[in-house]
């Protein structure tokens, strides 16, 4: 599938508090707590717990959420299928649309059991993130 300017506009005015409780949903009926759903988004995010908080508190959009957060370096590891797209074939002028499927796609990994240190592309051998 294609991403359109209009599917990028529509995710960065999507407000990230009203999906966020879906996400801790979905991850609790699978056995998986919140506390490991805030560990995934503030890797992506390098949001501290407060700011994470804060910008639910603050019904921040995706638009507004993602522009302040400092993304992880190692995202472009993040590959795989979501919503029928393919990340690593979005298109770089849609990088809100990106990095939320990017996001999405780690907590799916979450939900389907995965190891943390996978899902955190970390070498448990040496404790590092992951680089390609």
């Amino acid at each position: 599938m294609k991403v359109t300017p209009e599917k990028n506009e529509k995710i960065g005015k999507m407000i990230f508090a009203s999906i966020y409780p879906l996400y801790l949903n979905r991850l609790e009926k699978n056995g998986r707590t919140k506390e490991e759903l805030d560990q995934v988004i503030r890797w992506f995010t390098a949001y501290d717990q407060a700011s994470l908080q804060a910008h639910l508190d603050e019904n921040a959009t995706y638009k507004t959420f993602f522009e302040q957060a400092k993304i992880h370096p190692n995202t472009h590891l993040i590959k795989g299928v979501v919503c029928g797209y393919r990340i690593e074939e979005i298109e770089d002028e849609f990088s809100l649309y990106k990095q939320c499927r990017q996001m999405e796609k780690l907590i799916d990994e979450l939900a389907r059991g995965r190891k943390m240190e996978k899902i955190l592309r970390i070498d448990k051998n040496k404790d590092l993130p992951l680089q390609q």
